[in-house]
């Protein structure tokens, strides 16, 4: 792992915020053999690689409540551009599963990846599966530690977990299964080290007939209470809780950005910027002992595009 003890020079802008220098392509991916593949995956997926040579790590990312997986593209597209894989799985369309269904169809493209993924990779572009990434926005954030913490079985270990403006329910009395707060800090049974990225704007409420998208006590504050190190914390403090999905004014996204969750003023790409950007520095951090962009982001959180809040970082 990294060295990430320390306090560098202050760095005057760092990479990671912008576009990564490696092309990349998207392409969706059926649940059937349409397109010739001899292992389709359990769910229909949107895969977002390099397409230089070589051999890069792979981030299962999973969307939040009631949105698609495309409509992350654009961060997708920035991350994957620093050499990464994403593998964007869309666990349902409208409404949910209950119970334990969700995280179960995450862990079942989980044990896909093992014989599934090559196939659908350009040619001389290697998935790299021991450095294998959980992450999620949402609801997905959520059920990405609920699968980190083994709530459903994977034959593949996760190396890290990147959490994205969690939430655990719309109220304490409404929790989505599993449970997995306990309110006990550093109670999170994981050995991995973890990022949490939350929103300022995500537990104001929109208007009196719905609740905050990212309520007090079910998000990312909460999440990151109960966290074990090393972990780290990151407030986007003028950002709500879609404020990282693409530019589309119209739509579902937009139904839902515009009536339900309080959004930040002005465009979304600095707050897309900021998450990607600290998402790349945290990878190459933990998976690929390259910490300079991570340690300086730790140290003048003024580097991200987006104003973020002073940084919690706890070391091991």
């Amino acid at each position: 792992m990294a060295e990430l003890k320390g306090k560098p020079a202050l760095a005057t802008t760092t990479t990671v915020f912008y576009q990564g220098k490696l092309p990349f392509t998207s392409k969706q991916v059926e649940t059937s053999n349409g397109d010739g593949s001899s292992s389709p995956p359990p769910k229909p997926l949107l895969i977002v690689t390099p397409t230089t040579t070589g051999q890069y790590p792979v981030i299962l990312f999973l969307h939040g409540f009631y949105l698609r997986n495309y409509f992350y593209s654009q961060l997708l597209e920035h991350i994957s551009s620093h050499g990464y894989i994403v593998v964007a799985p869309q666990l349902y369309l409208y409404i949910p599963s209950s119970g334990l269904e969700e995280i179960e169809s995450a862990a079942k493209v989980t044990d896909w990846l093992s014989s599934g993924l090559q196939p659908q990779l350009p040619e001389n572009v290697e998935a790299n599966l021991q450095k294998l990434a959980l992450a999620g926005h949402s609801r997905g954030g959520k059920a990405a530690f609920a699968l980190a913490l083994g709530y459903a079985k994977t034959s593949l270990k996760f190396s890290v977990l990147l959490s994205i403006d969690p939430v655990a329910g719309c109220t304490k009395c409404c929790r989505t299964q599993p449970h997995i707060l306990t309110y006990v800090p550093r109670s999170f049974n994981l050995s991995i080290p973890v990022t949490v990225i939350g929103t300022g704007l995500g537990p104001e409420q929109k208007n009196c007939l719905s609740p905050p998208c990212a309520p007090e006590g079910l998000n990312h504050d909460e999440f990151f209470n109960e966290c074990k190190p090393p972990c780290a914390h990151f407030v986007a403090k003028d950002y709500g809780h879609m404020d990282m999905l693409n530019d589309d004014p119209s739509g579902i996204v937009g139904e839902l950005s515009g009536c339900i969750c309080v959004n930040g003023k002005g465009p979304r790409d600095p707050m897309r910027r900021s998450v990607g950007g600290i998402a790349v520095a945290f990878l190459k951090a933990y998976l690929e002992d390259e910490s300079g962009d991570f340690v300086a982001i730790l140290a003048d959180p003024s580097l991200a595009p987006a104003k973020l809040e002073p940084v919690e970082f706890i070391e091991e």
